[in-house]
């Protein structure tokens, strides 16, 4: 049957699969026939992602990506790649007053500088295939809107948009495409850790016009399009996937 969202025979990596939205595009990528490299600190985490994929041939690797050492390890050790999610992140809301050299660093570390770096060495090595899709996993923050508290998380993923425009003009010679999609408030274990009460989300969900969040596959799903040939006149762009919270 004619499928023009297929991944079979593409080899895919992708990063921050251990839990949320990068375990839902694992999980999914690998129902669209593809091989699936996935990457994550937490072995355990990571495992139980691995043990869902469906077919064979999949890959898993145990890494901190804002280590250098092991960011080189595992560039060395990857096969060609068709393509490239970058979904490792982290939030750690702080008010703007209360920031400092550390929390900067730790923020863009994981969201800017390990995605930016590992991209760039893979690129070097000639691990990134002609006709590849590099898709980071971006936000709604600090490219649409921003949030109390999240102004450092907000710049880190504005820097990701422009990156990405930038690239998807540098390697566009090479037909390498390079997209973002940009989720507003996802359903993943950030509403388990208590930060959070059922009160503020009951009063932040009737914010969103469809009075709901989104689910980790629905962004997946979006991924999936931007990784397959039904892109292949894509790049440079912002996936917008927000339920309709920034029309408002």
């Amino acid at each position: 049957m004619y499928n023009p969202f297929t991944l079979a025979g593409k080899t895919i990596f992708i990063t921050g699969a251990s839990s949320g939205i990068g375990k839902a595009i694992a999980i999914e990528c690998s129902k669209m026939g593809a091989t699936v490299i996935i990457s994550g600190r937490n072995i355990e985490r990571l495992n139980e992602t691995y043990c869902k994929l469906e077919g064979k041939g999949h890959l898993q690797f145990i890494t901190d990506l804002c280590n250098s050492n092991k960011l080189k390890e595992l560039v060395m050790v990857l096969p060609g790649l068709d393509g490239i999610v970058h979904c490792a992140g982290v939030a750690d809301p702080l008010p703007f007053q209360f920031v400092n050299n550390e929390k900067l660093k730790h923020v863009f570390d994981v969201n800017f500088t390990a995605p930016t770096l590992l991209t760039q060495k893979l690129l070097k090595i000639k691990k990134v295939n002609k006709n590849a899709s590099i898709v980071f996993v971006s936000s709604i923050s600090g490219v649409f809107c921003s949030s109390i508290g999240g102004s450092v998380y907000s710049a880190s993923k504005g820097a990701i948009n422009g990156l990405a425009k930038g690239m998807a003009l540098d390697l566009a010679p090479k037909s390498i495409r390079v997209n973002c999609v940009n989720p507003g408030m996802i359903q993943t274990n950030i509403f388990e850790s208590g930060k959070i009460s059922e009160e503020q989300l009951e009063v932040d969900v009737k914010r969103y016009p469809l009075k709901r969040y989104g689910r980790p596959e629905e962004v997946a799903y979006a991924v999936i399009y931007l990784l397959s040939d039904a892109s292949k006149w894509v790049t440079g762009s912002n996936l917008l996937i927000d339920g309709g919270y920034t029309l408002l």
